[in-house]
């Protein structure tokens, strides 16, 4: 009932146990707490939130837009309703060294178990547009550093995404994430690769984990988790993929409403009311309350 039971700093702890064995780690991306828990209950490792999500779901472009209230507000949203850790992208901190310090200390209060900061310029760009532009290596390394200085929790993930490889190439790119891990980063996320090759050779060169974003529409083919495991990936992320799916679906009622004025042939595309009960543990709060809920809902 209400939130997870599990605490933040264990829920970091355990994550960082299972980062730890090698084992591929499947986050799809949650576009609202009720879709985190759904992924929870299809048994995932764990939940990213994107900050492309994030800004669409403000009816904003990723383009640096969003402030870190509205980002550590909605994480904290997502995060609390599952017991799986929840990474969230952070763009390029919010700012200078000292902004990506409180970044890091706001979402740790949050309850993330982690979260990605790269090194694009501000204003920042989706990572899968052409006319990218990132900063020098040692701006870059200040982010990293003032994020790894500034957690409280050891546990807490800093990933340092950088999206080099489509601006200089794929060399740069493995020069960029080993001087990333070398300022403080736990994990890499080199994004925009575009083969499985390319990911081989990022974890033939580092030590620390990466991601791979298997965003629909962009420069990297779409990957199956085994594929990636194989090369020896840590963590793939659907970001956008939930949120596409279900405005697709919503888009498809909607013209079917236009053209028809009701919806009883999309019935069996939506989620059943007692499946949405069950999602949100309706009947537990009957535990609490007895008049919160007082009926049974017939399939």
């Amino acid at each position: 009932m209400l939130y997870a039971q599990t605490p933040a700093h264990e829920k970091r702890r355990a994550f960082r146990e299972r980062l730890a064995s090698g084992e591929l780690l499947r986050f799809p991306g949650a576009f609202n707490p009720l879709s985190a828990r759904l992924i929870e209950r299809r048994g995932f490792d764990g939940v990213y939130i994107s900050g492309a999500v994030l800004s669409a779901d403000l009816g904003l472009p990723d383009i640096g837009l969003t402030t870190l209230t509205e980002v550590a507000g909605r994480s904290q949203q997502i995060a609390r309703v599952t017991e799986l850790p929840a990474i969230v992208d952070a763009d390029t901190g919010f700012g200078e060294p000292m902004n990506v310090a409180r970044t890091v200390q706001t979402l740790e209060d949050a309850g993330l178990a982690g979260a990605h900061i790269e090194d694009q310029i501000n204003p920042k760009r989706c990572g899968h547009l052409d006319g990218k532009a990132v900063v020098d290596l040692d701006t870059a390394a200040k982010r990293i550093r003032a994020a790894a200085d500034a957690r409280r929790d050891p546990n807490f993930l800093i990933m340092a995404r950088t999206d080099i490889r489509a601006v200089e190439g794929l060399d740069a790119a493995v020069d960029r994430a080993r001087a990333l891990v070398d300022a403080g980063a736990d994990a890499v996320f080199p994004e925009a690769m575009r083969t499985l090759e390319e990911f081989a050779a990022m974890r033939a060169a580092l030590e620390v984990p990466i991601l791979a974003n298997m965003t629909e529409f962009g420069k990297s083919e779409l990957f199956s988790a085994q594929q990636l495991a194989d090369v020896g990936v840590n963590i793939v992320i659907w970001p956008v993929s939930l949120l596409r799916i279900a405005m697709g679906a919503a888009g498809r009622a909607l013209d079917a409403l236009n053209e028809e004025g009701h919806l009883r042939g999309k019935l069996d595309e939506m989620q059943h009311r007692a499946d949405l009960y069950e999602l949100i543990d309706y009947e537990d709060y009957n535990r609490f309350d007895t008049s919160v809920f007082n009926f049974t809902v017939e399939r």
